[in-house]
């Protein structure tokens, strides 16, 4: 393993990140305060409790699993599709480097910032609720793998995107609408039977309800069942990741 290829590739997307420091800080505050005020007092003020958690705290795995999915899906994306767009991609190539390296480079970097985003949220919504975890270890752990699974999507996405406008295309028509549907602002206990069995063919639901588990100890599915499901969305999302690296599919075009 070229673990000095790794840092080169991992240093340079996080120098992109820093220079916007300010603008990746303030964004993820402003939008998780609108939340707030949007669904935690607005409609929190005629919800009590849900599954005896405060509508205000029970919000806030959803909110962080929003913007830990869109981060990953949006800095691995651009990451890798960018020098695709300018033509390095082809030096990168042929660097004495194997696909493992690149994509621990690209991908390590896009978890790292959605993770950064996924922290600033957590200690925003400290300002706002009371908020315990219950499995800190637990909770940690959901957020890696989240962090992960859905950079490397990110990544794909970045390899299949022939224009800047489909980078944004799954994002904003896929994975955004299946995470306001996947309960990251109500428990499916509360939809219709026949809902709840629709949503559960949706797999952002098992994040979101494992993740949930691990602040307040109440899931909507088994928390095996959920670590199951993003461990085989990890392990599907790397094998895709080795057969594009295999084949060269949009990579040598």
């Amino acid at each position: 393993m070229n673990f000095t290829a790794i840092k080169a590739i991992y240093l340079f997307e996080m120098a992109r990140f820093f220079r916007t420091l300010a603008q990746s800080f303030i964004s993820p505050v402003l939008s998780t305060s609108l939340y707030f005020v949007v669904f935690g007092a607005a409609i929190g003020s005629r919800i009590d409790q849900i599954e005896g958690v405060s509508y205000g705290a029970f919000i806030v795995p959803g909110l962080i699993m929003l913007s830990v999915i869109t981060q990953g899906i949006s800095n691995a994306s651009f990451g890798i599709y960018f020098p695709k767009f300018v033509g390095t991609i082809y030096e990168l190539l042929s660097a004495p480097v194997n696909f493992l390296e690149i994509v621990a480079g690209y991908v390590g970097a896009a978890a790292t910032k959605a993770l950064f985003i996924g922290v600033i949220i957590l200690i925003t919504a400290f300002f706002f609720v009371d908020i315990s975890i219950a499995h800190p270890f637990a909770m940690v752990g959901f957020l890696l793998l989240t962090a992960l699974s859905f950079a490397l999507l990110g990544f794909i996405i970045g390899i299949w995107a022939t224009n800047f406008e489909q980078l944004q295309l799954v994002p904003l028509l896929v994975v955004t609408p299946l995470v306001f549907l996947g309960g990251a602002f109500y428990s499916i206990s509360m939809l219709p039977p026949v809902w709840q069995k629709i949503s559960y063919f949706n797999p952002v639901v098992y994040l979101i309800s494992g993740f949930r588990w691990s602040f307040f100890g109440t899931a909507d599915v088994p928390i095996a069942v959920s670590l199951l499901a993003i461990a085989g969305f990890t392990a599907l999302c790397m094998a895709v990741v080795w057969w594009i690296f295999k084949t060269g599919w949009r990579l040598r075009q």
